[in-house]
């Protein structure tokens, strides 16, 4: 009789133990994670620093305004008058892997890249909105607002190039959205809506409509 209760007190301990553990496991890993999904592509700092090699990139000397004034531009970017092509006003992280691109593009596949416009202001961003054909982005809705987005075409001969019925530039817009991808960057490629000159960086931390848009003092 003493060991059927023995064996019974074991078992009430043993079944106890085993319903409590589950609970006090999951007190014991509170606020840690054992699996953690991310889908924002992210280039390490390591890659970066690789590919800069200890090379300070700059940005390439202003170009003269009627090259992108042809009659060929302003058939296919007839908005392109106004547009900002400042690289002080882009994100630094953003202008760095930008000027990278720049840097793969002409050093591995010989196509020298020309900014059509960068950092876009509420007032012009409304505007392109309206016009329709550009973006369908309202004001505070583009990446290029904060100075996260670039749109860029390649220069041949000293001419801007930006069709897409070249096979020369469809080539290479091939080859900028690969160089793109590579340094961390969206490319607008990809997208339903193709836009082949576009690039963004999705900044970590960084959060549409939350982080603070840049604001740049009229003149």
């Amino acid at each position: 009789m003493q060991n059927l209760l023995v064996r019974r007190r074991l078992l009430i301990f043993t079944t106890t133990g085993i319903l409590a553990t589950p609970p006090l496991v999951a007190i014991a890993l509170r606020g840690r994670q054992f699996f953690q999904y991310d889908d924002t592509i992210r280039v390490p700092d390591e890659k970066i620093a690789a590919l800069l090699n200890g090379e300070q990139l700059v940005p390439p000397p202003p170009l003269p305004p009627e090259i992108f004034e042809t009659q060929e531009v302003q058939q296919i970017r007839p908005a392109l008058k106004g547009a900002s092509r400042d690289w002080n006003l882009l994100d630094a992280d953003f202008r760095t892997r930008l000027l990278l691109v720049y840097k793969m593009m002409h050093e591995q596949y010989g196509y020298e890249m020309a900014l059509l416009e960068g950092y876009r202001s509420p007032e012009r961003q409304n505007q392109l909105s309206r016009m329709g054909g550009v973006t369908n982005a309202a004001a505070f809705q583009s990446y290029h607002q904060y100075g996260l987005a670039a749109d860029n075409a390649f220069l041949r001969d000293g001419k801007l190039v930006i069709t897409e019925k070249d096979p020369w530039a469809m080539r290479g817009y091939q080859l900028y959205g690969q160089c793109a991808e590579q340094v961390g960057l969206t490319w607008g490629g990809r997208w339903k809506l193709m836009d082949l000159g576009h690039v963004e960086y999705h900044k970590p931390g960084f959060v549409m409509g939350k982080s603070k848009p840049l604001v740049v003092p009229s003149q």
